[in-house]
């Protein structure tokens, strides 16, 4: 017999596999047809692997090992909890805002049973879904009327399809922005039902342009204003204030709605960041209808928030796409658990972790890296940790050009590369979520709470010991 087909013919069956002691374990908590697809992917590979002149055939023990550590991975969730130590507050595919402990607590009490989603507690009788946020919002913003969709984006498209469909919108050549996710707001334009007409030039945009255009067509319903969260365009620039604008439309009895996108709820100067404008202030300078976001700067669960007058918001929740867009139960109870803080500024600061991410400074951000460093460099043998000057960024579309300065710890090991340290993190439990700079693989504590440093540090001591991963 040839030397492969000897080494193939070496391959165990799958049956034969699965009653190997490794796999009889993993079969006691793991689904059968999971652990099934995890030793047929082995063998497959095995096959591929010993086709290789002078492959040499791995034994059942092996084989068995591997299928049952994939079987494992394979049962567990896609969505987990990780640490986020890259030092970007607002991180979109880590799930930007984390959760305030009100919020968290919330979360759970509605997620253990039933709940008064759409019930009436007062009066026995069906109730709204969303109300207690509804308050809230038009408590803090001094909104008339408010509504909660699934997201920024279905925010805006909801207010253009219940106040344009049919009709014309005008936005600034300078506005036609993608906001995230290959959502542009021509094509949430097309989409809503309305027509886009373009005014102005992408640097500069009179109020004369807005005129202009709404001479030419006796069909226009709204304004859209889009503030630029995620971009900058600097130099030769202007554009209407917002209180021209809301002139403007009450003179031609159009609707002006401004997309936010951060969501933003209080001032962040304080923290020495740039004014980022609140839905507060926007309502104030005469918009008609703000769109933003629930899970930006306001740090709460994923959402879209529509608010403003009660004549234009009257008009949205009766658009049949306000049902389709809703939010559900679990996030409605993130939300409202959310906006109370705010009714405190200083609580606010202090307990949605946005804002107090955002408001670390470099001094307490040295600290946290020195503790982590010594904590990495005594737990792991062979690992260097350096602590240097670093920035973070506020991430999901907020304040783009600005970087958070502060303090990174620089990892490094002998014999193992920053990529290579950047992949054990991310398989290690929990998952650590680093950067590479300069060559170098770095955490930022930032992004990481005082009581994670040290499950960061059991993490990687666990995924970086000597034999793990092939090490």
């Amino acid at each position: 017999m040839p030397p492969i087909s000897r080494c193939l013919s070496a391959i165990p069956a799958v049956e034969t596999l699965l009653r190997h002691a490794e796999l009889a374990a993993v079969l006691r908590h793991v689904p059968r047809l999971v652990v099934v697809e995890s030793v047929r992917a082995v063998l497959a590979r095995e096959r591929a692997r010993l086709a290789e002149p002078g492959a040499v055939a791995a034994t059942a023990e092996a084989l068995a090992c591997v299928a049952a550590a994939e079987a494992e991975t394979l049962a567990g969730p896609g969505l987990r909890r990780v640490l986020n130590a890259s030092g970007v507050v607002l991180h979109t595919n880590l799930g930007r805002a984390p959760l305030a402990p009100a919020a968290q607590a919330a979360v759970a009490a509605v997620a253990c049973g039933y709940s008064s989603l759409e019930y009436d507690l007062a009066s026995g009788r069906r109730g709204e879904r969303g109300a207690g946020v509804e308050r809230w919002l038009t408590r803090l913003t001094g909104a008339e009327g408010a509504l909660c969709v699934n997201n920024g984006a279905a925010a805006l498209l909801l207010a253009l399809s219940a106040l344009a469909a049919g009709r014309r919108v005008l936005v600034s050549r300078g506005e036609l922005v993608e906001i995230g996710g290959s959502f542009r707001i021509p094509e949430i334009l097309q989409k809503s039902g309305a027509t886009l007409i373009e005014v102005g030039t992408t640097n500069r945009t009179h109020l004369r342009d807005y005129e202009r255009a709404l001479e030419r067509h006796g069909d226009v319903a709204v304004i859209l204003r889009v503030h630029p969260s995620n971009f900058r365009i600097e130099g030769f620039t202007a554009r209407p204030g917002l209180k021209e604008l809301a002139t403007l439309a009450r003179k031609r009895r159009v609707a002006l709605v401004e997309d936010l996108g951060s969501g933003a709820l209080v001032d962040l100067a304080p923290f020495g960041l740039e004014h980022e404008p609140t839905v507060g202030e926007s309502l104030a300078a005469g918009c008609d209808v703000v769109t933003c976001s629930g899970d930006k700067l306001l740090g709460g669960s994923q959402a879209g928030l529509v608010l403003g007058k009660r004549k234009w918001l009257a008009m949205v929740k009766k658009d049949p796409l306000a049902r389709a867009l809703r939010l559900d139960k679990l996030a409605l109870a993130a939300l409202e658990a959310t906006l109370p803080l705010y009714a405190d500024s200083d609580r606010a600061v202090r307990e949605v972790p946005v804002l107090a991410m955002l408001r670390l400074t470099p001094g307490e951000l040295e600290a946290r890296a020195r503790r982590l460093a010594a904590a990495l460099a005594a737990r792991i043998p062979g690992l260097r940790a350096t602590v240097v000057a670093g920035h973070g960024e506020v991430g999901g579309g907020a304040l783009p050009l600005r970087r958070l300065p502060g303090w990174v710890v620089g990892i490094e090991q002998e014999g193992r590369a920053a990529q290579e340290l950047e992949r054990r993190a991310r398989a290690a439990a929990p998952p650590v979520i680093g950067t590479i700079r300069a060559g170098r693989w770095r955490l930022d504590p930032r992004t990481l709470g005082v009581d994670e440093l040290d499950e960061v540090v059991e993490a990687l001591a666990r995924a970086f010991a000597p034999g793990v991963m092939g090490g």
